[in-house]
């Protein structure tokens, strides 16, 4: 295995080495400095020029990395025969190096018009090969774990891990796309863009810019996390220190795509860019393969299999199905305002679609992250992870394929906002409120809630590709609204947030100040649902349906706080529900009326 172990380490440098001469190829124009291939001006040494060296040299260490990859793949072969974790990713190595040298040709032997397509699928490709070859090194030379041996992360470390380059790799496809749009430049200032948070997006170079920035905040801030929370959620100082240099790579690789904004492109910040990424994403795909290789086995399961029936039961009531139907409530009465009217069938299907996947996977990851509190209360011991009708690893899967369905699926289908909207609302979900606020501190709901009222800014962006002031309001509707009906809930199961150490308001706090802050939120989002009055320029049904369901909120509100039991608490839960229902509704209906 020490043969295998050298191999496949200079396998993953060289590797590493050709996309850094690859971002020097890119940063410097030298990309077709030799029109012919593999020989350049029918040589095989070429003139001794800048631009043809670096060309040349690109293809030489494409060779030697060629011969490490197969050298290793079949040492892999040799040696590590029953060991799929090293021979199928070494394997699989070897052919991709063999795409990926078909396109380098193709790359120079195409028309102009094509080469920006070219060249992005030759980026992304070579993000595939580094990602195959970490992992057969990473693989070499850590031992699968057996059953009994300490667990290498807790389950919200090894998400944080999954989430962190899953984004990624994210980050990676659009400044691929943005590069091949000639989009780099759309903007040029940072952080902002046209001096706005979020700008108008005119066009697919701007739409693509802006999911890229955006992209690269939500991967800094999960880095910044994952740093933060190595210490308590991975056992290994080794798994430690590749998590804090993932993070410091994903710092630098922010900036020096700062530096290449605002350099206007030059030359040593986008060669630095494109070998920060590689770095960045080499790091985190070794961790994930450490985690993996080090989590010992489960426990075999017992004789029988479940029906299909059952199964897919317990997969809808993973991903929560009436809340999703309360997050898209809010999703279509946004669509008809910024319409004007009904936007077309197949927009809203498409949005909503795309929603639905979105809500459904972060449904699933909450599921998977809070299965060890679910299992301690009564009122959700039931659920298919708790329960073990489901596999925790399998809740995971599901979640995270389905949130990078919804992105993609929304991408093509609506538009680029729409979808980067929608992962930041499952990535806030579940990083901010599970991860980090829910077991902290009580005020967990009122900031956990800016994830729940997204959709209204997801519909919005769907029809218009931006985010206005009238869907501003519509997100503060939601977003008010959430504490007191939750909090209503949760006046009932404060025994059981408590047992299981989840510091929700009512189970922390009294009683009286727990209905003060229901009552006080509850004036709140009236007062934000009048504002959409003028904001949004609604007429006379809308104002009448907002003071009147207003009124009755308040009402139950008033009764928690007079009463303080649990009947005025589930009568405040329940309403709560159809007030948000028939507002938003009063609100599209009222825009179709005037239309």
């Amino acid at each position: 295995m020490t043969v295998l172990r050298r191999l496949s380490a200079a396998a993953a440098v060289s590797t590493l080495a050709l996309v850094a001469i690859g971002g020097v190829v890119r940063a410097t124009g030298s990309g077709d400095a030799c029109p012919d291939w593999p020989r350049c001006f029918g040589s095989w040494v070429p003139p001794f020029e800048f631009d043809t060296i670096i060309e040349y040299s690109h293809r030489l260490a494409a060779a030697v990395t060629g011969l490490l990859i197969l050298a290793t793949a079949w040492v892999a072969w040799r040696r590590a025969r029953t060991d799929r974790g090293v021979l199928w990713p070494a394997g699989l190595a070897v052919l991709v190096v063999l795409v990926q040298a078909g396109i380098g040709r193709i790359r120079i032997l195409a028309d102009d018009p094509a080469k920006p397509f070219i060249v992005t699928v030759h980026f992304l490709v070579a993000m595939g090969l580094v990602a195959l070859v970490v992992w057969a090194a990473t693989a070499a030379r850590v031992p699968k774990a057996r059953r009994g041996d300490p667990d290498p992360a807790t389950g919200s470390g090894r998400t944080l891990v999954w989430w962190t380059l899953a984004v990624t790799a994210a980050l990676l496809l659009a400044g691929a796309y943005v590069r091949g749009q000639g989009a780099s430049l759309v903007f040029l200032d940072w952080p902002l863009m046209d001096g706005r948070a979020v700008p108008r997006l005119d066009d697919v170079g701007s739409a693509a810019a802006f999911v890229h920035r955006a992209l690269a905040a939500t991967a800094v801030v999960l880095g910044v996390v994952l740093g933060m929370r190595a210490r308590r959620d991975l056992t290994r100082s080794s798994h430690r220190a590749l998590a804090w240099a993932a993070l410091a790579l994903l710092l630098v690789q922010a900036a020096l795509g700062a530096a290449a904004v605002l350099t206007r492109l030059a030359p040593a910040a986008v060669a630095g860019h494109v070998v920060g990424g590689a770095l960045a994403w080499a790091t985190l795909v070794a961790l994930a393969v450490v985690v993996r290789r080090r989590t010992p086995p489960p426990a075999p399961e017992p004789a029988g299999r479940r029906g299909a029936r059952e199964t897919v039961a317990a997969y809808l009531q993973l991903v929560k199905p009436d809340i999703i139907v309360l997050l898209l409530v809010t999703t279509v009465p946004a669509m008809v305002l910024a319409a004007g009217g009904m936007p077309p069938a197949s927009l809203v299907l498409a949005t909503l679609f795309g929603g639905t996947l979105g809500a459904a996977g972060a449904n699933a990851i909450n599921s998977y992250l809070d299965r060890d509190i679910d299992e301690i209360m009564p009122r959700t011991r039931g659920r298919p992870l708790p329960a073990h009708r489901l596999a925790p690893a399998s809740a995971l899967r599901l979640g995270v394929t389905l949130v990078m369905g919804s992105f993609v699926w929304l991408v093509v289908t609506v538009n680029a906002l729409a979808a980067g909207l929608t992962l930041a609302a499952a990535v806030f979900y579940v990083i901010v409120y599970t991860l980090l606020m829910k077991r902290s501190t009580p005020q967990n709901i009122v900031i956990g809630g800016a994830a729940g009222a997204v959709p209204a800014l997801v519909g919005w962006a769907a029809v218009t590709g931006t985010v206005e002031l009238p869907a501003v309001v519509l997100f503060a509707i939601v977003f008010f609204w959430t504490p007191p009906h939750f909090w209503a809930l949760a006046i009932k199961y404060a025994a059981d947030y408590r047992a299981a150490g989840v510091p929700m308001l009512p189970a922390v706090r009294s009683g009286s100040e727990t209905a003060v802050s229901i009552l006080l939120y509850s004036f709140l989002v009236v007062a934000v649902s009048l504002l959409l009055y003028p904001v949004a320029r609604l007429g006379a049904l809308y104002l009448t349906a907002a003071v009147v369901l207003g009124v009755v909120l308040v009402g139950h509100a008033v009764r928690v706080l007079r009463e303080r039991g649990t009947t005025a608490a589930m009568a405040l839960f329940r309403y709560s529900i159809t007030y948000l229902g028939l507002l938003f509704a009063a609100a599209a209906v009222d825009r179709v009326l005037a239309a």
